[in-house]
């Protein structure tokens, strides 16, 4: 049973190894030089909501992992949490910014998802424009770009065995790949 594949003793290593997973591929350079997202904590941070949403998506899809995908979440949240103290953010205001991250990644998580199951690329490439892109203006063909990529990574996601990702492992397309 695939639950049995996310025991209490090594659960903690594969949440954290499926997160680090989707931090690495949110930050590769292509997406930065290539996609011109923006180089910046609101740029990266939205990558990782894309990344994240995605893989939450495929792990809730048929709805036998929704724990793993809840301690996966956790695991975002406390990074995001780890990473507005480095910043300098006051203990009294990280509880009004985790709500506003959580806020934003339930909002664009579900623009995506609606996005990507009306099979939408208008409604796709404006998800992306407004969250990725902050709305700013930027050649269209690179939000399709990025909307090629996003749906390529949902057919790469969803491919993947479940067994496979209980153990820690998760397979993105390539960015420079996409094509529009």
């Amino acid at each position: 049973m695939v639950f049995s594949l996310f025991r209490r003793d090594q659960r903690p290593d594969t949440i954290s190894t499926l997160y680090g997973m989707i931090v690495a591929q949110a930050r590769l350079p292509s997406f930065y030089r290539d996609f011109a997202v923006a180089d910046t904590i609101n740029g990266r941070f939205d990558l990782v909501l894309l990344h994240l949403a995605l893989v939450l998506d495929r792990l809730t899809v048929d709805g036998r992992l929704e724990s793993p995908g809840q301690a996966l979440f956790d695991r975002f949240c406390q990074d995001m949490d780890d990473n507005l103290r480095e910043m300098g953010i006051s203990d009294l205001k990280v509880p009004k910014e985790m709500r506003r991250m959580g806020e934003a990644f339930y909002g664009r998580s579900q623009a995506y998802a609606a996005a990507l199951s009306a099979g939408d690329d208008r409604a796709l490439i404006e998800a992306l424009s407004r969250n990725v892109y902050g709305g700013a203006p930027v050649d269209p063909a690179l939000v399709a770009r990025l909307a090629a990529y996003t749906r390529d990574a949902v057919r790469e996601l969803r491919g993947q065995e479940l067994a496979g990702i209980a153990a820690g492992q998760l397979r993105f397309p390539v960015p420079a790949a996409a094509a529009a």
